[in-house]
């Protein structure tokens, strides 16, 4: 693992159009960014991951790059970027920028001329077929809008081309080996992207869909692999302390590869899911709520553990497999969740092996809202609202006109803000500050700690694991439990009840526990 400053790390996710307003235009900013370093210093966060910032037409919210190299307009400029990185390391503060490998725009200048008729230094940027009547199988594509003649792949949306880094496995002529000199030239465009920005400050990026680059690839992605194990030796030999974390969740192939992290990411019905997410949003709040942390859902912590532990002992000592409280695609965990039990959730994301990452507006517990589609967000767009500073207008996210914004904030009259949740010791946010706070004053909580689960068994509601020589106790439900200790323990930190009687632990919530003597 090459970033050593990550196992103290606690990063702080920013959508940057939703953060905070400088100018009044009702679009989140660079400058809006740097204003607020020292409120997200006040959390305990000392890294940054920065969704995509880069010049884009946003037809899904800038992920669709138009120019890898310039900020977007509406957010400022490169040199606003670039003093954004000065001012967060002077306050030991990395930035993480978002990294968009797999596709780019349709309007990017690469892809405009790849669809030329004449052949030119950009016709294998992009995978194509060779006529406009081979049309893959499988495949997403886009035939017939361009002068060339040829269908062009898709890798997410219509305006996302795919770039080509080749397939494992080709079955036509037009289907290049992963490893040929085109499929290099792209590798070697995406590097210069990485280098541009390392030079200018960056300490590292997230890696946008990480493991889709290769197409066709083998079971355990060993062609995708061998990107980044490239990638990987380059930053090593450059910039040794950069930092990388895979959007991919299969941490046996993202750790093998040269990442120092990947995301363990809520999918239906995984670990991760069972944890927070566990309902059915079509029907929520009439249908059942079956999620660990939701306090009358008598759930156990079985499912979770069932894919959780094989992976961490799969790969620990290889990189950090990093809880998130949310991100930009998943529904906000107040969702489902009350104020009081995100205490009990966050207790244990932030206690957790691995670097955790904090999305914005979390910390307060902003609400997911069902909103018509924005930029490409579709159901994503409820997570994606205008930070919530203060009561008043716009809560304090603009200045402009609430009908400039880009999106509608909060209207509801108890709308949670920084502002309210600072003059309370007992808010979401205070407590939020106290378990980072926690996090980073005992080095057996930290990322690289070793993890052993103490207690767990189906059909009961606690969980406790060691984290280097400490004891962490969860009991999300309402009803006080029992559990036998094997030694003499003093509390460290508590949230909740939690009594100790000998060796006998009495808990309902959650509990950090010391060895005596």
């Amino acid at each position: 693992m090459a970033a050593t400053w990550l196992n103290d790390a606690v990063f702080y996710e920013i959508y940057p159009q939703s953060f905070f307003d400088s100018n009044g235009d009702g679009i989140g900013d660079i400058p809006g960014m740097t204003q607020k370093l020292d409120y997200i210093l006040s959390l305990g966060c000392n890294a940054l991951w920065i969704n995509p910032c880069f010049d884009s037409p946003f037809k899904d919210a800038g992920y669709d790059v138009r120019d890898y190299k310039k900020v977007a307009p509406r957010y400022g400029s490169n040199e606003d970027l670039i003093h954004f990185f000065r001012e967060a390391h002077r306050r030991g503060i990395r930035v993480l920028l978002d990294l968009v490998p797999c596709h780019t725009s349709e309007e990017h200048p690469w892809f405009r001329e790849s669809c030329r008729e004449a052949e030119n230094e950009y016709s294998h940027r992009y995978i194509w077929t060779d006529s406009c009547w081979t049309q893959p199988q499988g495949i997403p594509f886009v035939g017939g809008e361009a002068p060339r003649d040829g269908c062009y792949i898709l890798s997410f949306f219509k305006s996302q081309p795919a770039l080509n880094f080749g397939f494992g496995n080709p079955t036509a002529s037009w289907q290049q080996k992963a490893g040929s000199p085109a499929t290099l030239e792209t590798r070697e465009a995406i590097w210069d992207v990485m280098r541009f920005w390392l030079e200018q400050g960056c300490d590292g990026f997230r890696v946008d869909m990480a493991g889709a680059l290769v197409k066709a690839d083998t079971p355990d992605q060993a062609y995708t692999q061998a990107v980044y194990r490239d990638l990987r030796q380059r930053l090593d030999r450059d910039f040794p302390e950069a930092a990388l974390v895979a959007e991919w969740n299969v941490p046996k192939h993202s750790l093998n590869c040269g990442f120092d992290m990947d995301f363990y990411l809520s999918w239906a019905g995984n670990g991760y899911h069972s944890l927070m997410r566990n309902y059915d949003p079509a029907d929520y709040p009439a249908g059942p709520d079956r999620s660990y942390f939701k306090a009358d859902s008598g759930a156990d912590p079985m499912h979770f553990l069932a894919e959780y532990l094989p992976n961490y002992l799969d790969t620990c000592g290889k990189g950090l497999w990093c809880f998130i409280t949310g991100n930009h695609d998943t529904t906000r965990p107040r969702f489902n969740l009350t104020p009081e039990e995100l205490k009990i959730a966050y207790s244990f994301l932030f206690t957790m092996p691995g670097a955790p990452f904090l999305y914005y507006g979390d910390e307060i517990g902003m609400r997911y809202r069902r909103l018509p589609n924005k930029e490409g967000g579709f159901n994503r767009t409820g997570s994606r609202t205008p930070m919530q500073w203060t009561g008043g207008k716009n809560l304090g996210f603009s200045q402009g006109a609430p009908e400039a914004l880009y999106l509608p904030v909060d209207p509801a009259e108890d709308a949670p803000t920084v502002q309210a949740q600072e003059a309370d010791p007992n808010s979401l946010l205070n407590y939020t500050r106290a378990v980072i706070a926690l996090r980073h004053s005992r080095p057996d909580l930290q990322a690289r700690s070793p993890f052993q689960v103490y207690f767990a068994q189906p059909g009961s509601r606690l969980l406790a694991y060691r984290r280097g020589k400490l004891l962490c106790v969860v009991n999300p439900g309402r009803e006080t439990l029992a559990l036998e200790l094997d030694r003499p323990y003093a509390p460290l930190f508590t949230q909740g009840q939690a009594e100790l009687s000998g060796n006998t632990l009495a808990i309902q919530g959650f509990a950090v526990l010391t060895p005596r003597g």
